[in-house]
């Protein structure tokens, strides 16, 4: 799954009217509905404040509200964004100031579309790629050619400890994690003690 780099708004202007997208990183569908009551309270002044989200470790848990736009002319379209993108833990807000001319069911659908497909291409996309945290341990005597080798092979130690021995934790793709060990074990002769800590996800940027 990916996610929105960071949260950021952005503006266009079609035929007068104002469409506003915000877009923010939440972690479930509280923090979505928290977001958005707190952008409706900010903008209640807008003729409409149109939303759609997208959470779950899948994205499997969306909704959307046309806010007063007819049936399927806005909500929907932002979700469609969203879930074409293939993001979660993503809620959407499209603020709109009437500018005095009509834009049709097609024409609504056009601009919610872009507003938010827009901000998504302005605020960047990171995937989420599944990762084990492993706690690594080494004699004083091994750990500077260890921690040398770590970088080496594209590892960037999230926190390095010392002790009685040195610890280094890392983040280790999932589907890496047998070679990783293997790997440990060889360079340090066996030397090595691992163990293994939460699951969890790093960021890899989409270009």
């Amino acid at each position: 799954m990916r996610m929105i780099r960071q949260g950021g708004s952005r503006e266009l202007e079609i035929r007068r009217s104002r469409f506003a997208c915000t877009l923010a990183r939440v972690a479930d569908e509280a923090e979505a509905a928290a977001f958005i009551a707190a952008h409706r309270r900010a903008h209640r002044d807008a003729t409409h404040n149109c939303t759609a989200y997208v959470v779950g470790e899948h994205g499997e848990i969306t909704k959307s509200s046309d806010d007063g736009e007819p049936a399927g002319t806005a909500g929907v379209p932002m979700l469609e964004v969203l879930v074409r993108r293939g993001l979660t833990g993503t809620a959407a807000v499209v603020t709109r100031y009437f500018g005095g001319v009509k834009l049709g069911a097609g024409g609504l659908v056009r601009a919610y579309t872009q507003a938010v497909a827009e901000t998504v291409d302005a605020v960047g996309v990171v995937e989420l790629r599944p990762v084990v945290t492993v706690t690594v341990g080494v004699d004083h005597a091994l750990a500077g050619r260890f921690l040398g080798d770590l970088h080496a092979r594209g590892h960037q130690p999230g926190d390095v400890r010392y002790g009685t021995a040195v610890e280094a934790d890392v983040a280790v793709p999932a589907e890496d994690l047998a070679a990783f060990q293997a790997w440990a074990a060889e360079v340090t002769a066996g030397r090595a003690t691992l163990r293994r800590g939460a699951p969890g996800h790093i960021e890899v940027p989409v270009t």
